[in-house]
């Protein structure tokens, strides 16, 4: 794994961009700074960071903006997004750009630090694990590589997020029981919250997604309660 890593962060609010980037070089990061979107979309093409954190309100161009026109030019960098808003819709449509994971604000450094640190390690950690034997689960017509990260069905080859595979390794393992949100939250968060709460539905709806080419396989959420993995036999 690298020794030191760039992260570009792209924040119109000056003194919180400023605490950002003096936590991040503290804890050893290059921080790059951007006001807004269009000089953030500069920056990532001039500096090629290894994680970009983008707001998702700026001026010029919005953080969903940057953030699309990113992964046309590097569809696997880790993306994480800070936000104000706290709907649905909203971390929906992150996650539908291709957030690997959404903070609300305001938030605290820790909590920012370590959900860098979990990214950095799931994306440098494929090319140290590829030569390793796959741990691999039966999803219905899906084959899923715990070890890499990777959702197959068929030729069709679906990379995960560090998240995405633990909740769904999780699921898995429990399929056909209703699993609490609050142990799902407590597995990738180590808490239970509101926030953490619409981050989770976020990243529940994302793995529907990946898995809507198998109409057996569906991931049902019990109101108030959890989620459960039900794969319908054939």
């Amino acid at each position: 794994m690298k020794n030191r890593f760039g992260i570009l962060l792209a924040e119109d609010e000056h003194t919180l961009s400023t605490i950002i980037s003096e936590t991040l070089e503290d804890e050893g990061y290059d921080v790059i700074t951007a006001s807004d979107g269009a000089m953030g979309l500069k920056m990532f093409s001039l500096y090629n960071p290894d994680l970009v954190i983008a707001d998702v309100m700026m001026p010029i161009m919005d953080g969903f903006e940057m953030a699309r026109r990113i992964r046309k030019e590097n569809p696997d960098v880790p993306l994480l997004f800070l936000t104000a808003r706290s709907s649905i819709d909203d971390i929906e449509a992150g996650f539908d750009i291709g957030a690997d994971d959404y903070l609300k604000k305001p938030f605290k450094m820790r909590e920012l630090v370590a959900r860098i640190k979990a990214l950095l390690r799931r994306r440098y950690r494929i090319a140290d694990t590829d030569h390793r034997q796959e741990t691999e689960i039966n999803i219905g017509s899906y084959v899923f590589s715990i070890v890499s990260n990777r959702l197959k069905c068929g030729s069709n080859i679906i990379e995960l997020t560090n998240i995405e595979s633990i909740l769904l390794a999780h699921l898995a393992v429990h399929e056909g029981e209703t699993v609490p949100s609050s142990e799902l939250m407590e597995l990738v968060w180590k808490h239970d919250n509101y926030y953490n709460r619409n981050s989770l539905h976020g990243f529940i709806h994302k793995l529907r997604k990946h898995l809507r080419h198998d109409t057996n396989v569906s991931i049902l959420n019990l109101r108030g309660i959890g989620y459960r993995l039900v794969v319908t036999k054939k």
